[in-house]
């Protein structure tokens, strides 16, 4: 314990590291605060009491925004429309061959795909700003007292203006502080929702709406899905290379015996955010149709605690495991790579049959791990379903997708802040000074 405490001590003796940390933190304020700007015209207290009891799909965009959502505050949007843009971008990447030249330009080509992915962030947030202003005039006149298209273009302007502007505080912390912006973002959504899903539990505790054994189930919930989501986020498939010896001048260098690690969760939580993010906008558009039979058929299509919605959700998660793998995987080129150092993996030919014998290792690893994912996402319809919880936030909260979400982001910045204290000579956040695993985060 005494470990990564003398770690986050010495964090701050480091001025570059303490000042990426801080700028982190200050950016967070910044984000907390805009949370609580409330939306011109519209009642912000009459939506929140409207929207306590909804729980499903609505409760769950809710923690992605940190309440701001049914709050009615300039950050109702959130940082989703941006996920969304930039699913889309990296869908049309291997499909437009312009878009696939300027990602491999370099970091130039990149620069340029990212201002892609600003513009279809706007253009989402106009079609998502519309729909949800239709939606909160159809809650009544209590919530929106001036109803309109005064309304709707203001609502557009303000929602779109507040997810430009988380997206610029994302960039920020990518580029001056610590950890990946847009992760830390949601991250902080989460944890904010935390406080208040206790306190409801020792609520309904109190008011005998659950039982002890259910409250027990929910936290014996918890503890499993951390220690996995730890477990399978760290998971390694190390693979032996031999490396030939080789004569320097006077001297034998190599000849030794290494190992590559291929994660199990390579992917990290980015097909849970990118799965949450897509079936988020139809799920939205069955809030605000006013067609009978179009409206029934969405609902029911995007119950969140409903079969259809649940598969599509686990088919989604397992699609981008594999597709953001293939993206960041690349077996061809470590097999060129290793051939062109004289690396061998034991029983393997060089070239071709090693890059054959990485991607089919690859597959499977990915297979478990995006199985698992699966899994702990779909652990809260079920476990709602099964206990009889009469508040469905509860179990968003403490078993699932929001606990994977906390649990890889903070691996991935804690990671980020060990590196700096290893390039300065400091011990990890390991124990005896080892290294926490590495692992991708959004």
């Amino acid at each position: 314990m005494s470990q990564p405490i003398e770690a986050f001590k010495n964090a701050f003796k480091i001025p570059e590291l303490k000042s990426r940390i801080i700028f982190t933190l200050l950016m967070l304020a910044i984000y907390r605060l805009g949370c609580h700007v409330p939306m011109p015209g519209v009642d912000g207290a009459a939506l929140a009491r409207t929207l306590r009891d909804a729980g499903g799909l609505l409760g769950f965009y809710d923690m992605f925004t940190g309440g701001a959502f049914a709050n009615a505050t300039v950050f109702a949007l959130g940082i989703m429309p941006y996920i969304t843009a930039s699913i889309i971008m990296s869908l049309l990447v291997p499909v437009i061959p312009s878009l696939e030249n300027l990602q491999k330009s370099g970091q130039e080509g990149q620069r340029k795909i990212t201002e892609y992915t600003r513009y279809g962030t706007i253009v989402l947030c106009l079609v998502q700003g519309f729909m949800i202003s239709l939606y909160m005039e159809s809650l009544g006149d209590e919530i929106v007292p001036s109803q309109g298209w005064g309304f709707r273009l203001m609502a557009i302007m303000t929602l779109t203006t507040g997810t430009a502007f988380i997206m610029w505080l994302g960039e920020q912390i990518s580029e001056y502080g610590v950890g990946n912006g847009m992760s830390l973002i949601i991250f902080i959504s989460i944890i904010s929702r935390m406080p208040s899903a206790v306190f409801n539990l020792f609520r309904m505790l109190g008011n005998d709406q659950i039982s002890i054994f259910q409250a027990l189930i929910l936290v014996f919930l918890l503890v499993v899905v951390v220690a996995g989501a730890i477990v399978v986020t760290t998971g390694q498939r190390r693979i032996p290379v031999q490396y030939p010896r080789q004569i320097r001048g006077r001297g034998v260098v190599g000849g030794q015996r290494t190992y590559l690690p291929l994660r199990v969760n390579q992917a990290g939580v980015i097909p849970i955010i990118f799965a949450s993010s897509i079936l988020m906008l139809p799920g939205s558009l069955a809030q605000t149709v006013s067609v009978p039979w179009l409206e029934a058929f969405l609902t029911s299509m995007f119950d969140w605690a409903g079969i259809p919605y649940n598969l599509m959700y686990a088919g989604l998660i397992v699609f981008f495991s594999f597709f953001y793998t293939a993206i960041t995987f690349n077996p061809v080129e470590m097999a060129d790579n290793m051939k062109k150092y004289g690396g061998v993996i034991v029983g393997v030919r060089p070239g071709k049959a090693t890059a054959d014998y990485l991607n089919r290792v690859m597959t499977r690893v990915t297979f478990a791990g995006s199985i698992f994912l699966a899994l702990v996402a779909l652990m809260p319809p079920i476990v709602y379903r099964f206990l009889d919880v009469p508040d469905p936030t509860i179990v968003q909260f403490f078993g699932g997708t929001s606990l994977l979400i906390m649990v890889g982001v903070a691996l991935d910045t804690i990671r980020q802040i060990e590196q700096h204290l290893i390039m300065r000579h400091y011990d990890g956040f390991g124990s005896r000074g080892g290294r926490i695993r590495a692992r991708r985060g959004y």
